[in-house]
């Protein structure tokens, strides 16, 4: 098939040639042409009785369904990022039906293979539910000695305080776009996802009755749900050629690098939008001041952070950026003026807030004028609607803006400007997946809320791309979809973080089973504003309760932004002894993600990270106790961290400045809600 110097082969059966075998040494694929079936297999693990399906004129079909399954093509491909590998089509066929094409890709060296289907007709066919993989029999651990499942539920979006879950059979459960399959022991897995998304909501339906295995597994394009924030059926996709999402499936001895190998190949196939710039390192307004944000606050901010915290250390790049969130239109455009040249004059860089796709006006206030439109388009004309003409339902309080809407484009042109004339060189995006709802898009050409998402971010990453604007601009998504991903340099990796210790545990929940969307999918992971002492809607938090929800935000890797009101003593206080921490804040700007130890965890997060920071020959271990009123004995085994056992390690505590040893185990005690990072070199002999 290919040259003498790749490693994957293709043999075929030649007993009744209905067997075609292939494999690279990683993972082989195996094609059964008499039953229609696929199976996937590494050396543990392996995904039997694989069949493709979609819905049609009201019913489900699949592969099962055809009379014949031929092998149509064989090539040999290189793709950029993947390397060299070969593709393999098969063609099921029968009366009445479209044909049903299966896309295999299977790489050199790579231990995972890429699956796509296709159906195809002379004549128009629409389809909202493309089954890529459909499949009864998982194992991770090899047919002799099958070990317990471990899954991981991934959100769709982060808000409303969702939470990643990790359950165990009998379940049924959907994950959105990406699962691990995992025991918890070994850490082997299988990893399922979908690497394109310009068009489908991708859902992993799950379900089993019995204990440890998995009875029913259906990836398919088309998913809908409250989780998705939809009321209405996923769109139609149309054409004489109806395709899939391309689907990742990689074997893995260790899941958590199963999961970074995703997020690198889904970069492959669309690039993570570059960011030359450092972590920023900063300040935004929610939680210090909420709907009360008013100018003394956001220019007394700069003054403080100018005058006694970034001589400290607390900066990136000898900056800061200083961002307004919700309620900047408190301000006059005087005081606006004047509050941005202020910060100017300090040495940093403004940011600002916007919900491009969400409305947050009554009825009375459809009426009004759209920014941008000259009077044409009114709030009541690009609102989203369904097939009956009908408002949807808001989500969040917020209705739904139509991103395919001229007016909305329009919208977004005067908004832009107006953000980039100001100075602006931050903008927080909010409210997100409001644009990704399912229904009635005013452009035709797009069906389905992706289509519509992928389509308005598109346009409104280009306005303020560089190349448009003559400067960076750092475009941070909050409240979001987790894919598509392009059109930002950071994520919100949860829902609203604040500064109690719930909040800490919260966050690392997210950081715990999405550390690897940082620098693969966005530059950087966004652990939202860290309160060092009070938000404006909490209680005052204890000293190691404000220290661990630093602590988290740094090993995120990151976006370093303050949340409080530095007015206030005690978080002035704070800011001055913690952000001057220069160990600390080196982590921090390093800009990378600690992993988490420990995923197998339910609903809760890992109490132990790690980094391993190879240009320092050394490694960051950060431990958390998530009790407030307890004291807590934590024993970290080095070696399950990803240490070496044997060897003698010297210990530095970055917080407390002291120095000790480990080996093999690294034994402490944690005061109520303390938090540690610990510094570990190889100790010379």
């Amino acid at each position: 098939m290919l040259t003498s110097d790749t490693s994957v082969q293709v043999q075929v059966e030649q007993q009744n040639e209905t067997l075609i075998r292939v494999t690279n040494g990683h993972v082989s694929l195996e094609i059964d042409l008499e039953k229609g079936e696929a199976s996937l297999e590494s050396n543990t693990s392996h995904v039997k009785g694989i069949r493709s399906a979609f819905r049609w004129q009201g019913r489900e079909y699949n592969t099962e369904h055809y009379q014949s399954h031929q092998l149509k093509s064989q090539e040999e491909v290189v793709r950029e990022g993947f390397g060299k590998g070969i593709h393999l089509v098969i063609l099921h066929e029968t009366s009445l039906l479209p044909q049903l094409e299966q896309h295999f890709y299977i790489y050199e060296s790579s231990p995972y293979v890429l699956v796509q289907s296709a159906i195809v007709s002379d004549e128009e066919l629409k389809s909202n539910r493309l089954a890529v993989v459909q499949t009864k029999e998982v194992t991770v651990g090899g047919a002799g000695q099958p070990e317990e499942l471990s899954i991981l539920r991934v959100p769709f979006d982060n808000d409303k305080w969702v939470r990643y879950t990790v359950v165990k059979p009998p379940l049924d459960i959907e994950s959105y776009e990406a699962t691990a399959l995992f025991a918890a022991d070994s850490r082997r897995g299988i990893i399922m996802g979908s690497i394109s998304h310009k068009v489908w909501k991708t859902g992993i339906r799950i379900k089993s009755e019995k204990i440890g295995g998995i009875e029913e597994l259906d990836l398919y394009g088309g998913a809908v749900s409250e989780l998705t924030r939809d009321s209405q059926a996923h769109g139609y996709v149309k054409g004489k050629r109806v395709e899939s999402p391309l689907v990742f499936i990689g074997f893995y001895d260790d899941y958590r690098t199963g999961l970074e190998a995703y997020g690198l190949a889904n970069t492959w196939i669309e690039a993570q939008l570059p960011w030359e710039g450092g972590v920023p390192v900063g300040w935004n307004s929610w939680s210090a001041a909420m709907a009360e944000l008013d100018y003394d606050l956001y220019t007394s901010t700069s003054d403080f952070l100018k005058n006694e915290v970034q001589p400290l250390g607390f900066q990136s790049e000898d900056t800061v950026y200083i961002n307004f969130d919700a309620f900047w239109d408190n301000f006059t455009p005087e005081e606006m003026k004047d509050a941005l040249e202020r910060v100017r004059q300090n040495g940093h860089r403004p940011g600002t807030y916007w919900t491009p796709f969400a409305f947050w006006g009554s009825p009375a206030q459809f009426g009004q004028l759209v920014e941008g439109t000259d009077g044409k388009y009114t709030y009541g004309d690009i609102l989203l609607r369904d097939s009956e003409g009908e408002i949807l339902p808001d989500v969040d309080g917020g209705l739904a803006i139509d991103p395919t809407h001229p007016g909305n484009l329009q919208r977004i042109d005067w908004f832009t400007n107006k953000f980039i004339s100001e100075g602006f060189e931050y903008i927080k995006l909010d409210f997100l997946a409001h644009g990704a709802l399912e229904g009635q898009h005013h452009n035709p050409e797009i069906t389905t809320g992706i289509a519509a998402y992928h389509y308005g971010m598109t346009y409104l990453q280009n306005k303020l791309s560089p190349e448009v604007i003559g400067r960076p601009f750092f475009i941070n998504l909050s409240i979001a979809p987790l894919f598509p991903y392009a059109f930002a340099h950071s994520r919100r990796v949860s829902c609203d973080v604040f500064g109690t210790l719930q909040d800490t545990e919260y966050l690392l929940n997210s950081l715990t089973h999405g550390w690897w969307m940082s620098n693969t999918l966005y530059r950087y992971n966004d652990p939202d504003h860290s309160v060092l002492y009070k938000s404006f809607n909490q209680e005052a938090t204890g000293w190691h309760e404000g220290r661990s929800r630093l602590t988290a935000s740094v090993i995120a890797g990151t976006v370093l932004l303050m949340g409080d009101d530095f007015r206030k003593e005690e978080a002035a206080a704070r800011a001055r002894e913690w952000l001057g921490n220069k160990e600390i804040m080196h982590v921090a700007r390093l800009g990378q993600t600690f992993r988490p130890v420990e995923g197998d965890l339910g609903k809760q997060a890992s109490d132990a990270f790690v980094l391993e920071a190879t240009e320092e020959n050394a490694f960051y271990l950060a431990v958390f106790n998530f009790d407030a009123a307890q004291a807590a004995h934590k024993s970290i085994s080095l070696e399950r961290a990803g240490l070496d056992g044997t060897a003698r390690y010297s210990l530095q505590d970055l917080w407390e400045g002291s120095q000790g040893e480990a080996t093999g185990t690294l034994t402490l005690n944690l005061e109520p809600a303390e938090s540690k990072i610990f510094k570990l070199t190889v100790k010379a002999d």
